[in-house]
């Protein structure tokens, strides 16, 4: 009986093996690389993503204060009440001296004398908000949105009552509307359309009520006065917290909202 021939034994070479093991690590790499890729996308998309709901929630909350302004008016009393706590005498609010006997925007009514141009970055409404007539600022300081509501005050200034300590909350961060030069010349370089006049780009532009129909306020002559106005246009531009990871630029949204006074007239 003849004995059985050894056969040699199969395997891998030391260099077939350091081979495969270089294509692993190829395709190992350029998967971590993907991941990595992936995970900053999704950060930057989330990024993104915040801040347009924060935009888009903060413009609904303005449009509502908005269109509920100048509630309830001096033409639903047959008898005006002597407390003008107890109406709005206007939907849109200005400051002393001159309230409310002479119609001023906010910041504009010292010495008496008044301005027919609303204020781009500073909002104040008189309205009824269920539990009697309050004022609501909306005011930018820098790159914040603030916003505040206080009770109307009889002899008052709205200006005066709703900057006092404690009233301006934070209500909308990162808002790029009134940048810094710096800052403005960054982001125009990535986003041009986003400040057409190659400044600041106003928070509020105003309508207003004229024979002719609704005009800017600004070209309304004696018509662009608090309570003529009817439409307010709304524009935020607001940046991500962070810089995108892939490119490390700026990441901005713009969102628009108006609101309309339903209100009728003061």
């Amino acid at each position: 009986m003849r004995a059985a021939t050894p056969q040699p034994e199969s395997g891998f070479t030391i260099l077939e093996l350091m081979i495969a093991t270089g294509i692993f690590m190829v395709i190992c790499a350029a998967m971590f690389g993907l991941l990595q890729l992936s995970q900053q996308k999704y950060s930057s998309e989330s990024q993104l993503s915040g801040a347009f709901q924060e935009a888009r929630l903060a413009i609904d909350q303005i449009v509502r204060d908005f269109n509920v302004s100048g509630y309830p008016g001096v033409s639903v009393f047959s008898k005006l009440p002597a407390d003008t706590t107890q109406y709005a005498v206007s939907p849109v609010a200005w400051s002393m001296p001159n309230y409310p006997n002479t119609p001023c925007f906010v910041g504009t009514a010292g010495g008496g004398t008044c301005n027919n141009t609303p204020g781009d970055f500073d909002l104040i409404l008189e309205t009824d908000l269920g539990n009697g007539v309050s004022w609501i600022r909306y005011q930018l300081n820098g790159t914040t949105l603030l916003r505040a509501v206080v009770p109307k005050t009889a002899g008052a200034s709205p200006d005066a009552a709703t900057s006092v300590a404690g009233a301006m909350v934070p209500f909308l961060t990162n808002v790029m509307n009134s940048p810094s030069p710096a800052q403005l010349a960054q982001i125009t370089a990535a986003y041009p359309s986003m400040y057409p006049s190659g400044g600041p780009q106003p928070v509020f532009q105003y309508s207003c009520d004229t024979p002719a129909g609704p005009q800017p306020c600004p070209a309304a002559g004696n018509n662009g006065v608090p309570n003529r106005i009817r439409d307010v246009d709304i524009t935020l531009i607001v940046m991500t917290r962070q810089m995108d990871m892939q490119t490390q630029r700026l990441k901005l949204v713009e969102l628009n909202g108006r609101g309309h006074r339903v209100n009728p007239s003061n």
